[in-house]
């Protein structure tokens, strides 16, 4: 794991955005950092009565003192989500200091940003600052059904007709399709959602022929396609079973027994932590954004921090060679 400078952070106030989708603004040590739209922290909580932390997209346009984040509640995720709606004003955390892998670019002639359910987090400050830009660019927001709109009037006061809700309870279900191809030539669209989403997205663009670097996106962590389950993990080379809880990743359970393992970005994105599947009794749920369709769908390969299994036992070879401690 990168070495992060942490600060003290106070919750300052906690807002519900929808029945499930809770703001929590949080005041660091010494104010808050500058930061470009789409950046994200992590924030050290404990979980389980174990230290972890999770990420989480920053909301926004930078502000001097505070930080503004959303987090979903997800009843069957690791256990972040639960602990985070728990805090409550005056509350410490710990908070590292703001990064990007997901920063809009200037200068394109079309822009298209898509969101999913929470995933606005992120595309809220991109679009506040393609606005002040004045550049040509939409916002379609999707959700089942209105209630989980979050932020829907901050989005009507700052951004007028710029936005529009694709709501599926109302009969008007996001048509990633349509709305891709109605990108100008040379426009880029940036997208936040699940998994679904975003594989849906990359379908659709390569079937247009569009360039792949002009399609950005990011994923949720927690997100998959299946439930997350318990399972087990197996070390061949090494001699170890490892038992994956639902509230931990691959990578947790591995350094938890000891089980020597690379990562940088612990959010699917960087593809530094991804171990060799030699086989497995169920399904992989990947939720990363590094793997292609292709590799993902060869089942060879998994990024260890966020990708699991469908319950199970797998066995991976973590690239490591040297003496195991356990050995």
């Amino acid at each position: 794991m990168t070495s992060l400078p942490w600060t003290k952070a106070v919750v300052v106030s906690i807002t519900d955005a929808t029945p499930s989708i809770r703001e929590i603004v949080l005041r660091p040590e010494g104010g808050a950092q500058d930061f470009l739209p789409g950046s994200y922290v992590d924030v050290r909580l404990e979980v389980g009565m174990q230290p972890e932390q999770r990420s989480y997209s920053l909301v926004g346009l930078a502000q001097k003192t505070d930080y503004r984040i959303a987090v979903k509640r997800e009843a069957d995720g690791r256990g972040g989500s639960i602990a985070m709606h728990q805090l409550a004003p005056g509350d410490i955390v710990e908070v590292s200091e703001p990064r990007s892998n997901f920063t809009v670019s200037f200068g394109r002639p079309d822009y298209l940003l898509v969101a999913g359910g929470v995933g606005i987090t992120p595309i809220i400050g991109m679009a506040l600052a393609l606005k002040q830009s004045g550049a040509q660019f939409r916002l379609i927001y999707a959700a089942r059904d209105a209630a989980e709109l979050a932020f829907k009037d901050e989005l009507d006061a700052a951004l007028g007709s710029a936005w529009q809700p694709a709501v599926s309870a109302e009969g008007a279900r996001l048509d990633l399709g349509a709305v891709l191809n109605s990108v100008a030539p040379g426009g880029e669209v940036y997208i936040c959602g699940p998994m679904r989403m975003l594989n849906e997205a990359q379908q659709e663009w390569r079937r247009l022929n569009r360039s792949p670097e002009l399609l950005r996106f990011e994923n949720f962590a927690s997100s998959g396609n299946f439930p997350t389950l318990p399972f087990q993990v197996e070390v061949p080379q090494l001699d170890v079973l490892v038992e994956v809880g639902a509230a931990e990743s691959v990578l947790d359970a591995m350094r938890r027994a000891g089980v020597p393992m690379m990562s940088s970005c612990e959010r699917g994105e960087c593809g530094l932590c991804i171990v060799s599947v030699l086989d497995a009794s169920s399904t992989i749920d990947h939720r990363d954004v590094f793997l292609s369709q292709a590799e993902k769908a060869e089942g060879t390969k998994m990024c260890a921090c966020v990708s699991r299994a469908v319950g199970g036992t797998i066995s991976i070879d973590n690239g490591f060679r040297e003496t195991h401690p356990l050995l």
